[in-house]
């Protein structure tokens, strides 16, 4: 598939769900927030079906996000419904990491093949204040589980306000070093003010080379992270909500009033 601007669209991102077990400062209040009900979320035969027509049309990597997407239940099952489309070349997860030593070695087996866990600290302390609520040392435990389990390479999202020399991305990246982890610095990003730049170590956020549609957990297709555009797969059907969300794909990201990172995947 490609976009009016020549890009070609092959990546496919799927928020699973809008819950998170922790409440990070920079992505919801300390009180959560308004959940979509059970009937609004897409079940696991419309998330695969139309998984497969996008893939159809050319995706062949796909990401798994939520909220936290281990929180969702049966996930395992879905990684394995996933996993055997054919021409899925890559398929990913990103997670906060709590629950990786309980799932990483299911999740293998049911054909995920890496992923990317958020760590923005490796202070005990500071993580509990940016979580809320987080034990880091389940994180550091599901990162063994996973290196363990054979899901290489795991990249780590670190979250930074201006520059990876700040102290905290200085210690998670030493850690990284010191543990074959890869590291991507991600700036902290304001959906409202549009306020977003290139991840340091990956590709988003550079609209130029953008090659993504998003699937928010209630069917949504987002074309952009920074935009208000959404086409609703069981309103239009999977097929026209994809066909909508490329030809409608905006040149850059703007900004978007209607998306919480919560529900969108980032």
């Amino acid at each position: 598939m490609f976009d009016r601007f020549n890009r070609k669209i092959n990546y496919l991102r799927i928020s699973v769900t809008d819950r998170c077990n922790l409440r990070c400062v920079y992505c919801m209040p300390e009180n959560g927030v308004p959940l979509l009900k059970h009937e609004e979320i897409l079940n696991f035969d419309e998330i695969v079906d139309f998984t497969r027509i996008a893939v159809s049309k050319g995706v062949d990597k796909v990401r798994i996000t939520g909220g936290e997407p281990l929180v969702r239940n049966g996930i395992v099952d879905l990684i394995s419904m996933i996993s055997s489309i054919d021409g899925i070349k890559d398929l990913a997860m990103t997670t906060n990491g709590i629950f990786l030593d309980k799932y990483a070695k299911d999740l293998v087996k049911a054909g995920l093949h890496r992923v990317n866990i958020s760590l923005d600290t490796i202070n005990p302390e500071e993580y509990k204040k940016v979580t809320r609520v987080g034990n880091i040392q389940k994180v550091f435990d599901g990162i063994q589980a996973a290196k363990k389990a054979g899901l290489n390479p795991i990249k780590i999202n670190c979250v930074i306000q201006k520059s990876s020399l700040e102290p905290h991305a200085v210690e998670v990246a030493k850690y990284c070093n010191e543990n074959n982890l890869q590291i991507r610095y991600i700036k902290e990003m304001d959906l409202e003010k549009g306020e977003f730049s290139v991840v340091q170590g990956g590709s988003g956020g550079d609209c130029g080379t953008c090659n993504r549609i998003r699937l928010t957990a209630n069917g949504d297709i987002k074309p952009c992270l920074f935009s208000n555009l959404a086409y609703n797969v069981r309103d239009l059907g999977a097929e026209n909500a994809i066909n909508a969300a490329i030809e409608n794909k905006p040149i850059s990201g703007h900004v978007n009033h209607t998306s919480k990172f919560y529900n969108i995947g980032g």
